[in-house]
């Protein structure tokens, strides 16, 4: 059985020993759902393994053995934060405003709601000082509290490992299209949610825009991610989203006016930054040649030239002209 299902099974054994009355080894297989389902001998191996790291004990009760976690330790202790930790904490919420909708804000605000409630009312005046003098930009993102339900749809396929069905927009080609899809990972980047997973239509890995999933269902069918693929090297050649083109070796050249702001930016992990004795930046990275790459570097405007590869200068020009002539 994989790492991650052990983990989860002892996480959700941990939320059943809460309760008052605790729970039996029987209470404690009927608990899980039906993906974890697990013999009671590996109950019992999972309590084992918790005890070294968790309060519990048995109890006697009405002829059965009761498993409880000790009294007191289901509640975190009250906490006491310094200025700068409340300053971070407010700046987590604001940071966290591009994943509106999603479990993990709602988490978020849940936790700092609880915060605020302990906190004397000096404290509460402060941290509204806190945001007279520093604030947080998010830059662009999208919107996903529409999205609220489609998101815990796809939470709940990830961890039941479930293959899904879904109506799916393609803005490049202008066309909807219906998909089978095993979901393994939701991913943000670039102010977007997006759904990483095997797409049955094109037997490959794919990623799909949250936002551009028109329905989904989750079906009975089991899934799993194969081992040895890796999330993160699976999106290391895109810029910031878009992926699947020729990885290719990218060098631009910035005027001494952009490199003053360009060249402390981490861009892409395999970039190559040199400022020679001008103050003009040298860029060189590895990236997947998408549509995204030209429009990346017309962001500059004139500050950049491509050095290399030509073909991909040619079409940087080629859109330049194109703006040009449209204005």
């Amino acid at each position: 059985m994989p790492r991650n299902d052990r983990i989860i099974r002892q996480w959700l054994l941990l939320k059943t020993l809460q309760r008052p009355r605790g729970a039996t080894i029987e209470e404690l297989v009927k608990s899980l759902p039906e993906e974890l389902a697990c013999h009671p001998r590996t109950v019992r191996r999972d309590l084992q393994a918790l005890e070294a790291q968790f309060p519990l004990y048995t109890d006697w009760v009405d002829g059965h053995v009761r498993w409880k976690l000790v009294e007191g330790f289901t509640n975190v202790p009250a906490l006491r934060f310094s200025a700068t930790e409340l300053m971070a904490l407010v700046f987590t919420r604001d940071l966290a405003k591009p994943l509106e909708g999603t479990p993990i804000k709602a988490s978020i605000d849940s936790a700092l709601v609880k915060i605020e409630s302990a906190l004397p009312a000096e404290a509460e005046e402060f941290v509204q000082h806190l945001h007279g003098w520093f604030s947080a930009g998010i830059g662009p993102h999208k919107r996903y509290a529409e999205h609220r339900e489609k998101i815990g749809q796809l939470a709940r396929a990830i961890t039941k490992k479930r293959t899904i069905e879904m109506r799916y927009y393609t803005a490049g080609r202008d066309k909807t299209t219906r998909r089978k899809v095993d979901p393994y990972r939701i991913w943000y980047a670039a102010g977007g949610l997006y759904l990483i997973g095997y797409c049955h239509m094109r037997q490959d890995v794919r990623m799909f825009a949250i936002d551009r999933i028109l329905s989904l269902t989750i079906t009975n069918l089991p899934c799993q991610m194969p081992l040895g693929f890796d999330i993160e090297e699976y999106v290391r050649d895109a810029l910031t989203v878009m992926r699947g083109g020729p990885q290719i070796d990218v060098e631009m050249c910035f005027d001494r006016k952009t490199s003053a702001w360009a060249k402390d930016r981490v861009w892409h992990p395999s970039q190559k930054a040199v400022l020679d004795k001008k103050g003009c930046l040298t860029l060189t990275l590895q990236v997947a040649d998408t549509p995204e790459l030209v429009g990346w570097i017309l962001s500059f405007g004139p500050g950049v030239r491509v050095v290399r590869p030509a073909a991909l200068a040619q079409r940087v020009k080629s859109q330049a002209l194109k703006i040009a002539q449209q204005q």
